[in-house]
């Protein structure tokens, strides 16, 4: 019993330390988070805080994993809200989702920043997050082309270019823009992939919001 007691103290404290280490890094962006100012928002030893995590690169990449999860917690069930007070059409579910995620970015430049310098080191096979990335990717390609096949037969998106390709089109421009912004802030990224959608649109139709 005191086994599974420990167990359990060691995953509410694991969880303690990505929901601060969050805040931190969105607040202090990702070059002011270093291990030991996490390690004190939590009030561990830079030791103490790596007992739980096998690198400081594990702990970076849980961090995403955990911003992940947060994200999606909050907006798909805006996604979702969105398109049945709507029209109940895909282009609203895409709307509502992918692109509020990249809008909320924007608020958070520390966590685009540990993404995106994440994103290149982990191009290294043996990188601790390049898993994360490769099923993030994965995941990501899978659902945008489902929501993007389903607008080309709502016809509300061209069909002239097959819904995986212009899944991993979208997906690289809110890549690319991320990076864009960093080094520019006033990129509209939301605001980008939207127009984008609405170019994608077929003559006659509009993606945009009524």
């Amino acid at each position: 019993m005191a086994r599974r007691g420990s167990y359990a103290k060691g995953v509410a404290k694991r969880e303690e330390i990505l929901q601060r280490a969050l805040e931190v890094i969105a607040r202090e962006g990702y070059r002011g988070a270093s291990v030991r100012e996490l390690a004190d928002a939590v009030g561990l030893s830079q030791a103490g805080l790596l007992h739980y995590f096998e690198s400081k690169e594990e702990l970076f990449t849980e961090i995403l994993r955990k911003r992940d999860e947060m994200d999606r917690v909050a907006f798909e069930p805006e996604a979702v809200a969105a398109m049945e007070a709507s029209d109940g059409t895909e282009t609203d579910l895409v709307r509502a989702g992918f692109v509020s995620v990249l809008r909320h970015n924007s608020e958070v430049p520390g966590l685009v920043q540990l993404f995106s310098r994440l994103a290149v080191d982990a191009a290294d096979p043996s990188h601790p997050a390049h898993a994360y990335f490769r099923d993030r990717d994965a995941q990501l390609q899978e659902s945008l082309s489902d929501a993007l096949g389903a607008m080309q037969e709502e016809g509300t998106i061209t069909d002239r270019i097959d819904a995986t390709t212009l899944a991993l089109v979208i997906q690289s421009v809110a890549d690319g823009l991320q990076v864009r912004w960093m080094h520019d802030p006033s990129v509209d990224m939301a605001g980008t992939v939207t127009a984008l959608l609405d170019a994608l649109a077929p003559t006659g139709a509009s993606t945009a919001d009524e």
